[in-house]
């Protein structure tokens, strides 16, 4: 542990100066409320050479008001942080204030284990000079991706092309995955993708999968995501993240290279399908369908993505999926139902029928149910309309 550069050791005195400024802070802040303000939530996000702030009061009535801090505020704040980096690997990115007017006082330190809101969020030059001067001995894999991936990941049209010819020329292949060893066939995942969607949607969930022409995404509540790009002449990529992927921390963390996600790539893999984690450089697998088969580069094998995709493994894994969207309220009806449904969604043959057995009665939304399955390919019939009890 570092000691602070404050003019003395880490030592009670330090953390009572702490404690002392915070409370100061607090007083400082507080002076700041409207008359009737009832709680004020304010987040300082700070680096060495930058500063972003939002002071926000409410009252009793349910009115809001943002205010700016003071430069004594602003002072304060930074000799906390100066002090801060004595604590632990570095000084804290956000100071996160909540208090109440009769002195209810809560306050969190960020040292960015979640991403920062992009209003709080600076530019990546500023960290690197912010890590220059509080030298940490591990940086979250997302900020360190965020300050030094350099776009490595990216891969427009033309450069995918070049590399595509460039590989061709050495000698570099993809590694193609024998059938059913890593992610199912394309129609199948494709399918099956869309009646976990389609779950979610009926029972009118923010979470979960989703699926729109020719894309279907998902994003996991632990951070990890993906998307399964369709394209024509039954081609596909499958991309995404891994919040905790071991390749990416070695290489942002150490002298680990990147994994080599598009070894031996088709051109038409390129940035245009690709998960938007790629800009960031946080995409740590990348697959695509082609010729029947899936391929791949120096992606790890599927057992390790489960985080990033849906359960769409097995019909099972499905059918327990629908199970848990429709609770313990649903009655053995429904649950005897729900198999049947993924089977003929599977073979692209769901009817407005087997839909409604699944979710029966004005409290589903099948028909946009029905539209996730439609785009899939899942139904039997697009015209189908469906009927309401």
């Amino acid at each position: 542990m570092r000691d602070p550069d404050v003019g003395f050791t880490l030592t009670d005195d330090v953390v009572e100066r702490s404690t002392k400024l915070s409370h100061h802070l607090a007083r400082e802040v507080a002076r700041l409320g409207p008359e009737g303000w009832t709680k004020v939530e304010a987040s300082f996000a700070m680096t060495a050479a930058a500063e972003s702030t939002v002071i926000v009061f409410g009252d009793a009535d349910g009115r809001f008001a943002r205010v700016f801090p003071t430069p004594q505020i602003l002072g304060m704040l930074r000799e906390h942080r100066d002090l801060s980096s004595g604590f632990g690997d570095g000084p804290w990115w956000r100071y996160l204030l909540t208090m109440t007017s009769d002195g209810k006082l809560d306050v969190d330190y960020d040292y960015g284990d979640e991403p920062f809101p992009d209003d709080q969020l600076f530019p990546p030059a500023t960290y690197r000079t912010d890590i220059e001067l509080y030298p940490r001995e591990h940086v979250p894999m997302w900020l360190a991706a965020y300050i030094g991936n350099a776009g490595h990941q990216l891969r427009d049209p033309r450069t995918a092309a070049e590399q595509a010819r460039a590989d061709a020329a050495a000698g570099v292949t993809a590694t193609t995955c024998e059938p059913g060893a890593e992610f199912p066939d394309l129609p199948v995942i494709t399918r099956r993708w869309a009646v976990i969607a389609a779950a979610f949607v009926a029972v009118e969930s923010s979470w979960g999968p989703r699926t729109a022409p020719g894309c279907l995404v998902f994003e996991g509540a632990s951070r990890s995501g993906s998307t399964l790009s369709l394209l024509p002449g039954d081609r596909a990529v499958l991309s995404g993240g891994v919040w905790n992927a071991p390749a990416l921390e070695a290489a942002y963390a150490g002298p680990a290279p990147l994994p080599a996600l598009y070894r031996g790539a088709p051109a038409w893999v390129s940035e245009v399908v690709l998960n938007r984690r790629a800009t960031s450089g946080l995409l740590s697998f990348c697959y695509w369908w082609e010729a029947g088969r899936w391929h791949r580069g120096d992606s790890p094998s599927a057992d390790q993505l489960a985080a990033a995709v849906p359960a769409m493994w097995t019909t099972d894994t499905v059918v327990d999926v629908v199970a848990g969207v429709l609770g313990d309220s649903a009655s053995a009806a429904q649950l005897a139902a729900i198999g049947p449904l993924v089977r003929a969604a599977e073979q692209g043959g769901v009817t407005a029928e087997l839909l409604a057995r699944v979710f029966p009665g004005a409290g589903f939304d099948r028909d946009a149910a029905y539209f996730e399955l439609t785009v899939a390919g899942a139904t039997a019939d697009f015209r189908t309309e469906l009927t309401h009890d």
